[in-house]
């Protein structure tokens, strides 16, 4: 019989592709399905959502000016490293939500899908929402899909794998850098999954996770003048809140309506801007 001690994992942020603690030092436990403990993850503060919308203001023109196809190929990469340690994740996502395993496993072969889903995405988002338009003189008119910048995500709070997937890989896909408040009561599948994006090739800034608990975390993120869109689907009750406080920097809002797909084209729509380019035609 072996008597030596577990090594305890506290999860922590991750920001700009490091692993910090909070700023303020807290953490919190998370508990299983059951009440029992599970992990302690580090408690977020305001402080940790500035420092994570910094990081993703920097690195979003990084990932923009990659090739379309290549951000599909670091978001199937992220898929790839999530399918080598789906175990991990099932075992994360059977403990947060209860249930069968089986139905842990499901989510879990779901939200790799998706992630493959979003890759192959990337490099047709430019087709479909853009094209070649109809003008009267010697002219080209092109409408060009750009990303709206930096996405302030709230996971949803039960979906605690599948649901974050959703969220972060419409935003990715379509060029932006995301800041993502993790779900409070079931954080860890999110942060085993965020954890993999550092060695994704994904540039640091990129993908931003802050853990902690969502009344402190909310608003902030959402009053915040540099992030350029909300995605509010884990909000719950802080959505109006949220929504108002995202009118005073004008930012772009998505809200899940009833009988909306998780993976749809209005998701991928959600935080895309239109620019239009006019050039002569050459005689």
């Amino acid at each position: 019989m072996s008597d030596r001690l577990d090594v305890r994992k506290t999860y922590k942020l991750l920001i700009n592709g490091a692993f910090p603690r909070s700023e303020s030092g807290r953490s919190f436990e998370a508990l299983t399905a059951s009440g029992d403990f599970w992990a302690n993850v580090a408690q977020g503060s305001r402080k940790d959502v500035r420092d994570a919308v910094v990081a993703a203001r920097a690195a979003q023109a990084k990932w923009w000016k990659m090739s379309a196809f290549n951000r599909g190929q670091v978001l199937y990469r992220w898929a790839e490293m999530a399918e080598g340690r789906r175990e991990e994740l099932v075992e994360h996502v059977h403990a947060a939500e209860g249930g069968e395993r089986s139905a842990a496993q499901a989510q879990v072969a779901r939200a790799i899908d998706a992630i493959v889903w979003y890759a192959g995405w990337s490099d047709k988002i430019a087709h479909v929402f853009g094209g070649a338009n109809a003008v009267s003189g010697p002219f080209f008119n092109f409408s060009l899909p750009t990303p709206t910048g930096v996405i302030g995500v709230v996971a949803p709070q039960e979906s605690s794998l599948e649901g974050f997937v959703h969220c972060v890989g419409a935003a990715l896909a379509t060029g932006n850098a995301v800041v993502a408040i993790a779900s409070t009561t079931r954080p860890t599948p999110a942060v085993v999954l965020s954890e993999m994006t550092a060695t994704a090739d994904f540039p640091g800034g990129v993908v931003n996770l802050v853990t902690g608990l969502l009344d402190e975390l909310a608003l902030p993120l959402a009053d915040h003048h540099d992030v350029d869109g909300l995605d509010l689907s884990g909000a719950g009750e802080l959505t109006v809140a949220m929504a108002t406080a995202a009118a005073g920097s004008i930012k772009r809002v998505y809200r899940p309506s009833a009988g909306d797909e998780a993976a749809s084209l209005r998701r991928l729509r959600s935080f895309i801007e239109t620019a239009t380019v006019w050039h002569t035609i050459g005689q």
